[in-house]
């Protein structure tokens, strides 16, 4: 991977000692020029290598330190925007193969490895701004298989506390930046319901976007139905006119092809009763919004996302806006993939958790850094592609794709990425979207060997190779 600027990410870093800030910021180049080697194959020098284990096994060197300074340049990035969403959730990283000797559990007793709760900064147009938050946690033997126990817990013994720690720090964020607004957008597992009432404790409350699993009571009686019983808030939706239509294409993944999807969105606000086993909580009024797809496949791929938030939904662009802060919410999943696959975080081999998770923390970095490149082609195609690719990167990559001689000006971003994807197996067909993460980082890959043979021998005639 391309890796110029990205030691900037470890400006200011703090581990006490100036041999091993410096020793941070090499490894993080090393790493970052190319994320599918190991450890090992991203250093020339065994001393090199040495040097890398000795720093992930300092017990000066942890991922909030290594985090720290690549969150304040996230927060720099995020006040250059008025509005940046704050995507929380969790994947897991598969250590089984080769687990460190103080490794627990997933979610069975012969999966180990750990889960990894990562909060990513975005702009709604989903360029990659970088990691503000991140934390791990995994599973004693003894406690698999105990979820049902741990049902009726306090929320704060339970994993899914991570949420509430989510939703804290997006509203802290908002503190930091008041000239941003800070939009904390989740999955279905954040819908909880001690999590809305955390929102009403903040001092700087962000605002928040989620997917709704639960199907809550509202604080309406059901008077169809005997006893003390409530209308649902499906039930509501429903029976709500519909506000808008709309049609999206759907691109083809594993599990449907391509299609055009017919949409039906209807909106509530409703008030909702507290769960039955909390009744000292407080009612809330949260808005709804339910889209849902007319006609699909029937196959377990049609649209359905009720959405809750409270954002405001009074017309049509409120509406549609809190469906696309939702949609963007997919660039996590990108940023998970980017770690395992583009820099198979997984194989990593370091005997312990302490430096597998020193080297993840680096690789959450270089991850960012291809995300951020893959949007940026998007959404800013015209700038300089000097303006990321240094003279001695573009050159040579252009002498060796285009085979002409170098322009009089560097070409735009958009034109040069598309260039470099070439290099990743892109076709670059008028009908072909943007290069997307897999491609460039197989791509920046190729750029590091040109550019290397380039310094090595001497930068040739500008004139075809």
């Amino acid at each position: 991977m391309m890796a110029t600027g990205i030691a900037l990410e470890l400006s200011g870093i703090a581990l006490g000692d100036e041999r091993l800030h410096k020793r941070s910021r090499k490894i993080l180049e090393e790493l970052a020029k190319n994320p599918e080697a190991s450890v090992n194959g991203a250093h020339a020098e065994w001393r090199d290598t040495l040097a890398a284990y000795r720093f992930f096994d300092n017990p000066q060197v942890t991922p909030e330190a290594i985090l720290a300074p690549h969150r304040e340049a996230t927060l720099a990035r995020m006040r250059e925007h008025p509005v940046v969403l704050v995507v929380q959730d969790t994947t897991e990283f598969d250590l089984s193969a080769h687990p460190p000797r103080d490794a627990r559990h997933l979610n069975d007793a012969e999966r180990y490895g750990f889960y990894d709760h990562t909060h990513l900064a975005l702009t709604p147009e989903r360029l990659c701004l970088g990691v503000v938050g991140s934390e791990q946690y995994d599973r004693a033997a003894e406690t698999l298989g105990t979820s049902r126990q741990r049902k009726h817990l306090p929320i704060e013994q339970k994993e899914s506390m991570r949420w509430l720690r989510g939703i804290r720090l997006a509203s802290e964020l908002q503190g930091r930046l008041p000239a941003t607004r800070i939009v904390s957008v989740a999955d279905s597992e954040a819908d909880i319901y001690e999590l809305l009432v955390e929102v009403g404790k903040q001092e700087t409350p962000a605002a928040y976007v989620i997917r709704s699993y639960e199907n809550r009571c509202t604080t309406e009686r059901d008077a169809t139905q005997p006893g003390r019983t409530f209308v649902k808030v499906r039930q509501q939706l429903d029976a709500a006119p519909v506000r808008q239509r709309r049609t999206i294409h759907l691109s083809q993944t594993p599990k449907r092809k391509a299609r055009e999807a017919q949409l039906e969105i209807r909106t509530l606000a409703l008030e909702l009763k507290p769960p039955h086993v909390h009744p000292d909580l407080p009612a809330l009024t949260c808005h709804f919004v339910l889209v849902r797809e007319v006609g699909g496949p029937g196959d377990g791929t049609d649209v359905e996302w009720l959405l809750l938030s409270d954002l405001p939904i009074e017309t049509d662009d409120d509406v549609l806006r809190i469906i696309d802060y939702y949609v963007a919410r997919w660039t996590i999943e990108v940023y998970f993939r980017t770690l395992k696959t583009g820099c198979r975080v997984e194989q990593i081999q370091l005997e312990t958790l302490h430096r597998v998770k020193n080297c993840l923390a680096l690789y959450k970095i270089i991850a960012w850094q291809v995300l951020h490149l893959t949007q940026l082609n998007r959404t800013t195609p015209e700038i300089s592609c000097e303006a990321v690719f240094p003279p001695e990167q573009w050159q040579p990559v252009w002498l060796v794709v285009v085979k002409k001689p170098l322009p009089e000006q560097p070409p735009r971003l958009g034109e040069f990425v598309r260039i470099l994807a070439k290099l990743g197996g892109y076709n670059n067909r008028r009908s072909d979207p943007p290069p997307g993460p897999q491609v460039l980082w197989i791509a920046c890959r190729r750029m590091l060997d040109i550019t290397l043979a380039w310094q090595a021998f001497g930068e040739v005639e500008q004139s075809c190779v």
